[in-house]
């Protein structure tokens, strides 16, 4: 007996597939730190969405750019190297530019409090800390995506 997920009978499985979640998650500027990254990647598999992951050093522009060419829904930036106030704006302006307004962002990594704060105001949608569990962020996702 096969333990696999399989769709069911009656949808066609590109209709499955259409409608799993996509997360972008990226790491950008120079900060060359991707465990944490890969482990929310990893977890927002495991909870059934599609995870196109970046690598590491991705400009704003790449970032911005590979979420329109993958049609995501969102976009995880993980970022360890103190850069989130440059780096957060210019995702969100770009963002804007292209017309991606319907895209959620949410943002990881070690963020002082006042900046978590200014992050929200810029759009960002959700803020998550050292120590977040993966559930909680699958959850957010899961709960805050609006399907097209």
């Amino acid at each position: 007996m096969s333990t696999s997920k399989q769709s069911s009978p009656n949808v066609p499985r590109a209709a499955v597939a259409e409608n799993r979640i996509r997360v972008l998650v990226a790491k950008p500027g120079l900060d060359g730190h991707d465990r944490g990254a890969k482990v929310v990647a990893r977890a927002l598999r495991d909870a059934g969405m599609e995870v196109i992951y970046t690598g590491l050093r991705q400009s704003p522009e790449q970032i911005v750019n590979a979420a329109l060419q993958e049609d995501v829904d969102a976009i995880g930036l993980s970022i360890l190297s103190g850069a989130h106030n440059t780096i957060v704006p210019r995702v969100m302006d770009l963002l804007k530019e292209k017309q991606l307004n319907d895209v959620l962002v949410i943002v990881g990594g070690i963020i002082p409090d006042q900046d978590v704060v200014a992050l929200k105001q810029i759009g960002v949608a959700e803020v998550f800390l050292p120590g977040t569990s993966t559930e909680d962020t699958v959850r957010f996702i899961q709960n805050h995506v609006r399907k097209r």
